[in-house]
């Protein structure tokens, strides 16, 4: 490895570290982050990849999801900027925390950490997926310090009461039912006609694979109980207090409609797409990354 010609990537020596847990790994570039206690809430050890340079951006996945789901995106994001995508805690190579542990402050304690740990002194632009997305904003609003600007990409935010029905009925499916049967179904009513149906069998045996008290715990606080963001009011009162630049991408026109008015910016953009389904960076991969990256090379 001392050879002049070798250099080592990011993602090479990702592959050598595999799932290494030293804490040596922050600022290396990969690897995981140290637990720390953020809020006397612990907070989970994160598998996460950090290659490229430039404005730093940081990708969130979805519910159920991991860090994968990007890979359409990562080429031509990795080109432009420094891009960190971790696994959220629970999912992909990231550590299953026990029951109790999966409400949307949790989530948000891990990435604060892992900024405050690893990133010093920096301001991430957060491109977040469904979960990911509401988490974004959570954290945008807790520590606009860190944060420079969100990417909602149909983030779980601004649904309406039809909405909140459909996922309240979910939360009680998931806490009775299988999540291995019980997510594929919901995951049926938001594809695209024309998705691949490679993805629907990926996300369907992902899930299978998952601890169902993951699945489980964390859906409801997304859109149920007292501290919700996702539905109805709620949700139009905590967007407003989005001070920074907030592009958010989501399917239906009539919820584009609804939250424009919500976010002051003059940055901010809110935008229906059409011909794709809940997974929009898939179903229209090319697009996205372009008007992501458009949007996030114009602040």
């Amino acid at each position: 490895m001392a050879d002049e010609g070798l250099e080592l990537s990011r993602r090479k020596l990702l592959g050598l570290m595999g799932a290494t847990t030293a804490a040596a790994a922050i600022g290396t570039g990969t690897g995981t982050a140290a637990p720390a206690v953020a809020h006397e809430r612990r907070t989970a050890r994160l598998f996460f990849t950090d290659v490229g340079s430039g404005p730093d951006v940081m990708l969130l996945h979805g519910w159920t999801c991991d860090s994968h789901d990007w890979s359409w995106q990562l080429p031509v994001f990795e080109s432009k900027y420094r891009v960190v995508a971790p696994d959220l805690r629970g999912h992909g190579r990231s550590e299953v925390m026990p029951p109790g542990s999966y409400t949307p402050a949790d989530y948000v304690a891990d990435i604060e950490t892992l900024i405050l740990a690893a990133y010093q002194g920096r301001k991430f632009v957060l491109v977040g997926h469904s979960m990911g997305a509401q988490i974004a904003a959570r954290l945008a609003v807790k520590r606009p310090d860190l944060i420079r600007a969100v990417v909602s990409i149909d983030g779980a935010l601004g649904f309406d009461a039809a909405a909140a029905r459909l996922f309240g009925k979910t939360t009680r499916d998931l806490a009775a039912g299988d999540p291995g049967t019980v997510v594929p179904a919901l995951f049926a009513g938001v594809y695209d006609r024309g998705m691949d149906p490679a993805f629907t069998r990926w996300h369907t045996r992902r899930v299978q694979g998952m601890p169902k008290h993951v699945v489980r715990e964390s859906f409801g606080p997304l859109f149920t109980g007292p501290d919700q963001v996702g539905v109805e009011e709620a949700s139009a009162r905590f967007c407003r207090h989005l001070s920074m630049p907030f592009y958010h991408l989501c399917r239906d026109p009539a919820q584009a409609r609804r939250m424009r008015p919500w976010f002051s910016n003059p940055k901010s953009k809110v935008e229906a797409w059409t011909g794709a389904g809940h997974w929009i960076m898939l179903d229209r991969k090319d697009d996205v990354t372009a008007a992501v990256t458009a949007w996030i090379d114009a602040l």
